[in-house]
């Protein structure tokens, strides 16, 4: 189930970003809230798995890359920093609050009301966006790569299949190692496909700029280093105390334990957008990143408790926050108007490959890493510390990445000189 929507957004996002280039992203955004509310639908109504990943697959066609790219089509220049930071730690938000709501309806209701009510909240989602929503351009021009997308899809499929699975099966077995091959290749294909074809589904000269690139690298990282103490500090509040490590909570405390980890994103987002325009998102980046691994180098002498914990988790969220305002505003500000909708999207793929190779390392280290618990086998007290480690890793090598971006008079040059190609082919035509 878990699977189904992540392969599903990987897959799309990247399409709907192209099409909302091509097509007006409110537009977009509006046919995304189709299958959001009817993916609820039918989950609500499952009654065995098979319907259940159908559900799931249909609510992974996300809308929020298409709201980040927008933006910059009705936003006037100076308000576009601090909406950017705003939009992307809604996430944040989103997810403290349903954490502990989710929670609380397993707990205490049925899970089918989940479903129901996230089909109302995304009819709700619908009709601000048709009601609040200016309309947006059709910023691009051509036709969409069928082709490229379904080669695409293919090898991302595989990929995260592999990747995802990959413990469930067994690394050294066919079908992962199948997968992963099959996904080499795959992917190989279509970067050949995409640099011949004259209107690409994601334009990969463009992605092949400095800024471009090594901000989707620092995005795969960052997205690696986020996602792991997600995974760690939920177990640590749930395993029974007994294990001498778990906390012991139930469901519904777990979540309001990490719920103000969102928050902090909502209340730091605005010190990110001031940081951005005093010293430009690549700094804003680099001060996210060094929270972050600050964040998981102070679970080492707090990860005891839950207070502690509470701390661990906040200043995790303040470094998130930091570097989710500043990419897609490193992304936007380094390709023409007409890709702002499919570079954004492509970026926010890259953050998901990173959170899927999380699960699966963390996953692995967890699995290596046991104790006895009453015949069972659960992940040990090293195996999170180990975990967290591997997580500040990670939020320092993002860091160094983003050392290595261009600086703002480079990219002014180039951005330039970019607008200036671009205006004189409009004239052209």
């Amino acid at each position: 189930m878990v699977t189904a929507t992540l392969l599903a957004g990987a897959v799309t996002t990247p399409v709907m970003g192209r099409l909302g280039d091509l097509y007006g992203k409110r537009r977009m955004m509006l046919i995304c809230a189709i299958p959001l509310i009817a993916g609820c639908v039918v989950c609500a109504l499952a009654g065995s798995l098979t319907p259940m990943i159908i559900g799931r697959g249909l609510q992974g066609m996300g809308m929020i890359p298409l709201g980040i790219s927008a933006l910059r089509d009705v936003l006037p220049p100076d308000r576009l920093g601090p909406s950017i930071a705003l939009m992307s730690s809604s996430m944040g938000i989103g997810g403290a609050l349903g954490l502990p709501i989710a929670a609380a309806v397993a707990e205490y209701a049925s899970w089918r009301a989940l479903f129901w009510g996230t089909a109302a909240l995304g009819l709700v989602v619908a009709v601000l966006i048709r009601l609040l929503v200016p309309a947006t351009p059709a910023a691009a021009r051509g036709r969409v790569d069928v082709l490229g997308a379904l080669g695409l899809g293919a090898g991302l499929v595989c990929l995260l299949l592999g990747v995802s699975k990959g413990a469930d099966w067994g690394w050294g077995s066919g079908v992962t190692l199948g997968l992963l091959a099959a996904a080499v290749l795959l992917l190989l294909a279509w970067g050949g496909w995409e640099l011949r074809v004259r209107d690409p589904l994601v334009d990969l000269r463009v992605t092949a700029r400095p800024q471009v690139l090594l901000t989707n690298l620092a995005s795969i990282v960052v997205g690696f280093s986020m996602y792991a103490q997600s995974l760690i500090v939920i177990q640590i509040l749930q395993l029974p105390e007994a294990t001498g490590h778990g906390l012991g909570q139930s469901m519904l405390a777990a979540g309001l334990w990490m719920a103000p980890s969102g928050l902090m994103m909502m209340l730091i987002s605005p010190l990110g957008a001031r940081l951005s325009a005093a010293r430009g998102p690549k700094a804003t980046l680099i001060t996210g990143s060094l929270v972050l691994a600050l964040g998981y180098g102070s679970s080492t002498v707090l990860l005891g408790s839950t207070w502690g914990l509470l701390v661990v988790t906040c200043v995790c969220g303040i470094g998130v926050a930091f570097a989710y305002g500043a990419m897609p505003a490193l992304i936007m500000g380094a390709v023409p108007l007409s890709e702002t909708g499919a570079a954004n999207s492509f970026n926010t793929l890259m953050r998901s490959i990173g959170t899927t190779v999380s699960a699966a390392v963390v996953g692995l280290v967890l699995s290596q890493l046991t104790v006895d618990f009453g015949g069972h086998a659960v992940p040990s007290e090293a195996g999170f510390r180990t975990g967290m480690l591997v997580g500040c890793g990670a939020a320092l090598v993002a860091a160094a990445v983003t050392l290595s971006l261009p600086g703002r008079r480079h990219r002014a040059a180039h951005a330039t000189g970019a607008d200036g190609r671009a205006d004189r082919r409009s004239s052209r035509v």
